[in-house]
């Protein structure tokens, strides 16, 4: 299940053709299954909404049903039988662009496009939304936050009051994406509305870098939409060669592909060829290849906003990279396939399991007590 339709599961005892046949001929579904288990047999139905409650209670009628669960999607767009998209990876992507020199952010859009059957005007406002929502996370955690279960306080008016005061080593465009990855990390830790970016844990690194850069360098929410869409379809490769989740790949697998999508939005919003954004992508997740997952006292905190923020810097380094026409050698898909693959040889202590690293310092299990003992 990837949240891309609504899910309907009839958990059955017996008499399952006759029950196939029926749903086949009965109900207007993508996609009907049965899945087999040890202990349990059900129907899996995926369609564009959920089966009315009549129909529910025909099912109920007829058939000797155990019980019936049903699933929202998760994802602003629903897949769809018959779905045709035109690449999924990035060299598929590179050959249709061959003679069409196309940015990344326009191929972004065509993907888009094919995928959810929407407008290249609904495409971008999609995108524009998101910003809007990734933008208020950053200005809730300016602002000042403050959640009870939590291992870190309020840092980035800190870090913000020593850069206007002139403080900090001068680092321009960097302190700027530090101080919003930090910003929203914060907003994140208190619960607020964020976007997985790729995922919660590395909600920061993406939007810290593309809005943070934007901000300093005084360029517009159109220049961060298309610099977005850029990141997208990087994450696209990512999803479908490797994955997002620490669980199976380890911290490469969310700040890592956050880094790889960040350093393609960067070259995009000051104007880089596809190329270049490709590269820096590819560059970028070289660099973070084996990062591990090891939460502090089981939360998202610690050293998960420090390699948010490592994240962006990487994805800034690396966009300067490609700028300069830096040969990064192996090409993304490769990187990508080998990122998959170094995950899987992690041990599963390491992949956001609390078993390892950091997690179980002597501090770390201290402040995990402190916590509990708050909490009760």
């Amino acid at each position: 299940m990837a949240g891309d339709y609504y899910e309907t599961l009839i958990y059955f005892k017996s008499d399952k053709d006759r029950l196939l046949v029926h749903l086949n001929e009965n109900i207007s579904a993508d996609e009907i299954r049965i899945l087999h288990g040890e202990a349990t047999q059900f129907v899996e139905i995926k369609s564009q909404g959920f089966i009315d409650q009549e129909t529910i209670s025909e099912l109920r009628s007829k058939f000797d049903i155990q019980s019936i669960k049903q699933i929202r999607p998760v994802l602003p767009i629903l897949s769809f039988q018959g779905m045709e998209i035109p690449f999924i990876t990035c060299s598929e992507m590179m050959a249709y662009n061959r003679n069409k020199n196309l940015d990344l952010w326009e191929l972004a859009v065509n993907y888009e496009c094919s995928r959810g059957a929407i407008t290249d005007a609904q495409v971008t406002q999609k995108m524009a939304d998101v910003i809007d929502i990734m933008q208020n996370a950053i200005n809730e955690g300016l602002a000042g936050t403050e959640y009870a279960d939590r291992i870190l306080g309020y840092q980035s008016g800190k870090f913000q009051a020593q850069m206007e005061n002139r403080r900090l080593i001068d680092g321009g465009v960097l302190n700027q994406i530090i101080l919003y990855t930090t910003a929203l990390m914060e907003s994140k830790s208190a619960m607020g509305l964020i976007v997985a970016a790729p995922t919660a844990g590395a909600c920061g690194g993406l939007p810290g870098a593309c809005i943070g850069a934007a901000s300093a360098l005084g360029l517009s929410k159109d220049d961060i939409t298309r610099a977005m869409l850029a990141a997208g379809i990087i994450g696209v490769f990512i999803a479908d060669q490797a994955t997002f989740a620490a669980e199976v790949g380890g911290c490469q697998a969310e700040c890592g592909a956050g880094s790889g999508m960040a350093a393609a939005a960067l070259v995009t919003l000051v104007g880089g060829s596809t190329q270049q954004a490709v590269n820096a992508a590819s560059m970028a997740l070289q660099n973070t290849l084996g990062m591990i997952c090891d939460p502090v006292a089981n939360r998202v905190e610690v050293p998960c906003l420090g390699k948010n923020v490592m994240a962006a810097s990487n994805a800034l380094a690396c966009a300067n990279m490609a700028l300069a026409d830096y040969d990064p050698v192996i090409p993304l898909d490769e990187v990508i396939q080998t990122m998959d693959k170094v995950g899987k040889m992690l041990p599963s202590a390491l992949r956001c399991t609390a078993l390892g690293g950091l997690s179980i310092t002597k501090t770390s299990k201290e402040i995990e007590k402190r916590l509990a003992k708050k909490n009760d």
